[in-house]
């Protein structure tokens, strides 16, 4: 019973931003260089799969030729495991400007540890498991 709760508070807990896009809390993001989202709307299930797009949004440091980078996951909910689908890089902020394909090292299936963005998009993506 406690999970389901707890699911819920951590699901209403997200702070909104551009249309779909679902900013997560600040505790959980990276150490202020870039701010991580992901679209609950994108959330594909498929048996003990699922898949969701995570959006990077980077702040301009200089040294970087993009700004942004969506990212397409899927989670195998069942082993709790994710892998890289897609990387889309953008040369300007929130998933805008030009795009180019991103680099993916061959798609290999990784364990989703405890408390990483993953557990966050994992438990998202898969809900109740």
């Amino acid at each position: 019973m406690k999970r389901p709760f707890l699911l819920t508070v951590f699901l209403l807990s997200y702070s909104s931003v551009y249309a779909g896009w679902v900013a997560l809390e600040k505790q959980d993001q990276p150490t202020g260089l870039e701010t991580l989202y992901f679209d609950p709307e994108s959330i594909n299930r498929t048996g003990t799969r699922a898949t969701l797009w995570q959006l990077t949004d980077i702040k301009w440091n200089g040294t970087t030729r993009f700004l942004s980078v969506k990212t397409h996951k899927e989670f195998d909910c069942e082993r709790s495991r994710v892998r890289v689908l897609q990387v889309i890089e953008f040369s300007r902020q929130m998933g805008t400007g030009r795009s180019t394909p991103g680099y993916i090292e061959s798609a290999n299936w990784q364990l989703v540890e405890e408390r990483s963005i993953n557990r966050i998009l994992w438990k998202a993506a898969c809900g109740n498991r």
